[in-house]
């Protein structure tokens, strides 16, 4: 089997919306049937303006913590103010970019975004993004009679890399790691760390089609992954790690 992506694109919308009847909507406009086995990668902007978590930072009020962090980080005290508000820790930043982690997800300025979103607004992250995600895999099943998966997807830097990579925030109906520890590899010896990020790879090669402009292509459908479809509910603490054991947070608090 040849894994084939296939680019769903849609319309610009404004206000809320049912995510599931646009996707039903932009999959027939596309002309795709999805098919058992099938995964559905959906933007996370996608699924937060369904929600409408769209913020108008000119009417946020400011508290003191705020300007504290908007002062050491070099940011707007509204901007400031947001990032606080969605983040669970913040670990440190650079000017510009406060490094935040919310509901298990680590990411600058707690995953708020500019881009593709009118002037003087942001986008945030979708509101419990693993619910969105079984939401959709049952309306799938239950709709059109089709075992697919579903992920949601959000654009990352990686450290010390250029440009951005596909990761996955939230998914369902996949397994979404695959533990090889235990297996050998070319030599014979036993791989004793190694689980793969399949949800994040899957992320990724969707991401790539997808675009990050005016694309207008905020979902994409992947077949013949060879991935395994599960019936249980993710949880959101599988695909994270506690950042005591993260290797990038550890050592950069780690000096020499």
């Amino acid at each position: 089997m040849t894994l084939s992506v296939f680019p769903i694109k849609s319309s610009l919308k404004t206000g809320t919306f049912d995510l599931f009847a646009s996707l039903r909507s932009d999959l027939d406009d596309n002309e795709i049937r999805p098919q058992d086995g099938d995964v559905i990668v959906v933007s996370s902007k996608y699924a937060a303006n369904s929600q409408g978590r769209i913020v108008e930072y000119d009417k946020i009020s400011t508290s003191k913590e705020a300007e504290t962090v908007a002062s050491r980080f070099g940011i707007k005290p509204k901007i400031a103010e947001i990032i606080l508000r969605e983040s669970d820790i913040i670990f440190g930043g650079i000017p510009g970019f406060v490094i935040t982690s919310s509901d298990h997800i680590m990411a600058p300025n707690a995953g708020i975004d500019k881009s593709n979103a009118k002037k003087g607004s942001v986008i945030l992250y979708p509101v419990d993004p693993y619910l969105i995600s079984e939401q959709l895999r049952r309306k799938f099943l239950l709709t059109c009679q089709v075992h697919v998966g579903i992920i949601i997807v959000d654009s990352r830097l990686m450290p010390a890399r250029a440009g951005t990579v596909g990761v996955a925030i939230a998914c369902a109906g996949i397994e979404p790691l695959s533990d090889l520890r235990g297996h050998e590899d070319l030599y014979g010896n036993p791989l004793k760390v190694t689980l793969q990020a399949v949800a994040d790879n899957l992320a990724s090669i969707a991401n790539l089609k997808m675009g990050e402009g005016s694309e207008a292509i905020p979902s994409a459908l992947i077949r013949d992954s060879g991935i395994e479809l599960t019936d249980r509910q993710i949880q959101e603490n599988e695909m994270a790690i506690p950042h005591d054991q993260c290797v990038y947070v550890r050592g950069l608090r780690t000096r020499i």
